[in-house]
């Protein structure tokens, strides 16, 4: 197991995301919303920045781990070659339905 999709770049999302890609795992991180991703991305740089800082990682662990993760808008894409699928999305039910079909 090597491609990991985490749907949903939310607070769960883009933890989960972060955590899989620093352990060396291919990560999609999909939501609709580019916003999101796009927040979801600054949100993980700037936690890995942190350790980084606190002497936790070093800058290399840092940019591998950023090389780990790709954004997508498109779940048929971003689920296509995933090992394991994680859904992180929105608590709406007609969302998680939507997602499930």
């Amino acid at each position: 197991m090597k491609n990991i999709a985490v749907i949903g770049a939310g607070t769960m999302g883009n933890g989960i995301a972060h955590v899989f890609a620093q352990n060396g795992y291919h990560v999609n991180l999909i939501d609709i919303s580019e916003a999101a991703l796009e927040k979801a991305f600054l949100t993980i740089a700037n936690n890995l920045d942190r350790m980084v800082k606190k002497e936790k990682i070093t800058i290399d662990i840092k940019e591998n781990t950023l090389n780990h993760l790709n954004k997508v808008s498109n779940l048929e894409k971003g689920v296509q070659n995933a090992d394991l699928v994680i859904e992180a999305a929105t608590e709406n039910i007609d969302t998680k339905l939507s997602l499930f079909k």
